[in-house]
C-alpha cells in the first residue's frame, strides 16, 4: 500500500512538472516565427555593440541609452565590460552616440543599468532614474543631466525590501516613481521556480521619500511601465502573459485596473509617441530563443504600434519585424519627430527615418 501511495504522488508530481513544463513553453512562445517587416532609411548605431534595453526620450529630442546589461541567464556579448548610459541628440542630421560621463564617486565597475526614465522638474532640472543591478543585486540610481557637461552627477541610491528584482522605472517627480518588479524573489533558484511554477506574485511598487507601497500586483512578470500624456494611466507590460495592463492612477498614487490588451507576443519596454499619445512596444516573438542563444538560430525583433488604448478596440500593428539576421531580441523601440530607435536586451541599436 505504501509502494502505491508513492507512486501515485510520483505520478502526479511527474504530471504537474510536464503541464507546467509545456505551459511555460507556451508562455515564451517557444515556437513562433516572425515574417520580416522592414523600414526604410535604417542602419545600425555605431557603438552599441552589447545590447541598449531602454531608450528614454527627453522633448527636445535629446535620447538616453541604457547600455550594457547583464543578467542571470541571458547571453551577453561583452561579459567583462560594465554598462553605461549614452546620448544621442536626434536633432542633428547625423546623430551619433556617446558616453556620458559620471560624477566620481559612483562605482562604475560595477554598473549594471536596465530599465531608465526621465524626469523635468518646475526649474528645468533633468533627472535621470536607472534601474541598476551591482553584482545582481537591485538598486535605483537617481542622477542630474548636466547637459553643457555631456555628464550626469549622482545624487542618491535606493534600496528598499519592496524592490527585490526590479525591471523598469517610470519616474513622476525629482525623487518619485513606479517601478515594477519582474520576480517576487530575488534569489537566483527561488526566481526560476517561481516563473516555472507560474506563481503570479510580481508587481508595482511605488516609491517616494515618506512612502513607498505596493500599488498593483498579480502579475506573471511585471515589465515594462510608462504614463500616460494626461499623467492619468499607468501602463504596464506583463512579458510572460503577453499583455499590457492600463491603470488608472488616483490623487494617493494607488493604482486601479482599468483594462487589459492581450497580445500574441512577449512585451517588454514601453514608450509613449509624443505626437499621438501611441504605446511603441518592444517584443521578443519568441522569449526561448533569448534564454537559449544560439548564433545560428538567434533571437528574432519585433515592434508594435498600440492606437487609442482607452477605446473599446485598441488598433495594434507592426511596424518592424526581423527574424535576428538585422536585430536580436528587441527591447524598446521610441520614437521623436518621425525617428525611430530600436534597442535590444543585448545585440545592437537600430535608427530608422520614417
Amino acid at each position: 500500500m505504501g509502494r502505491l501511495l508513492a507512486l501515485s504522488l510520483l505520478g502526479i508530481a511527474v504530471a504537474l512538472l510536464g503541464e507546467r513544463f509545456l505551459a511555460l513553453r507556451n508562455r515564451l512562445k517557444a515556437s513562433r516565427e516572425v515574417e520580416s517587416v522592414d523600414l526604410p532609411n535604417c542602419h545600425l548605431i555605431k557603438g552599441i555593440e552589447a545590447g541598449s534595453e531602454d531608450i528614454d526620450i527627453l522633448p527636445n529630442g535629446l535620447a538616453f541609452f541604457s547600455v550594457g546589461l547583464k543578467y542571470p541567464g541571458l547571453h551577453s556579448f561583452a561579459p567583462d565590460k560594465p554598462g553605461g548610459i549614452l546620448m544621442m541628440d536626434l536633432k542633428e542630421e547625423n546623430p551619433r552616440a556617446l558616453e556620458l560621463r559620471i560624477s566620481r564617486g559612483f562605482n562604475l565597475a560595477l554598473f549594471n543599468p536596465h530599465g531608465i526614465s526621465t524626469f523635468i522638474d518646475s526649474d528645468d532640472t533633468v533627472y535621470l532614474f536607472v534601474v541598476n543591478h551591482p553584482e545582481f543585486k537591485n538598486t535605483v540610481e537617481i542622477f542630474k543631466f548636466e547637459e553643457e557637461e555631456n555628464s550626469l552627477l549622482h545624487l542618491k541610491t535606493i534600496k528598499h525590501e519592496l524592490l527585490p528584482s526590479v525591471n523598469d522605472i517610470v519616474a513622476v517627480g525629482p525623487a518619485h516613481f513606479y517601478a515594477t518588479n519582474d520576480h517576487y524573489f530575488s534569489d537566483p533558484f527561488l526566481k526560476y521556480l517561481e516563473t516555472y511554477l507560474n506563481l503570479h506574485w510580481t508587481n508595482v511598487v511605488y516609491y517616494s521619500p515618506n512612502e513607498v507601497k505596493v500599488v498593483a500586483e498579480g502579475f506573471d512578470s511585471a515589465n515594462g511601465i510608462n504614463i500616460s500624456p494626461d499623467k492619468k494611466y499607468i501602463y504596464v507590460a506583463d512579458i510572460l502573459a503577453h499583455e499590457v495592463h492600463v491603470l488608472e492612477k488616483h490623487p494617493n498614487m494607488n493604482l486601479t485596473q482599468l483594462k487589459v490588451l492581450k497580445l500574441d507576443t512577449l512585451v517588454d519596454n514601453l514608450s509613449i509617441d509624443p505626437s499621438s499619445g501611441d504605446i511603441l512596444v518592444g517584443c521578443h516573438p519568441n522569449g526561448q530563443k533569448l534564454f537559449v542563444y544560439d548564433p545560428n538560430n538567434p533571437p528574432s525583433s519585433e515592434v508594435l504600434r498600440i492606437q487609442n488604448i482607452l477605446s473599446e478596440k485598441p488598433t495594434v500593428t507592426t511596424v518592424y519585424a526581423n527574424n535576428g539576421s538585422v536585430l536580436q531580441g528587441s527591447s524598446v523601440a521610441s520614437v521623436y519627430d518621425r525617428k525611430l530607435l530600436i534597442g535590444t536586451l543585448y545585440h545592437r541599436a537600430l535608427y530608422c527615418e520614417l
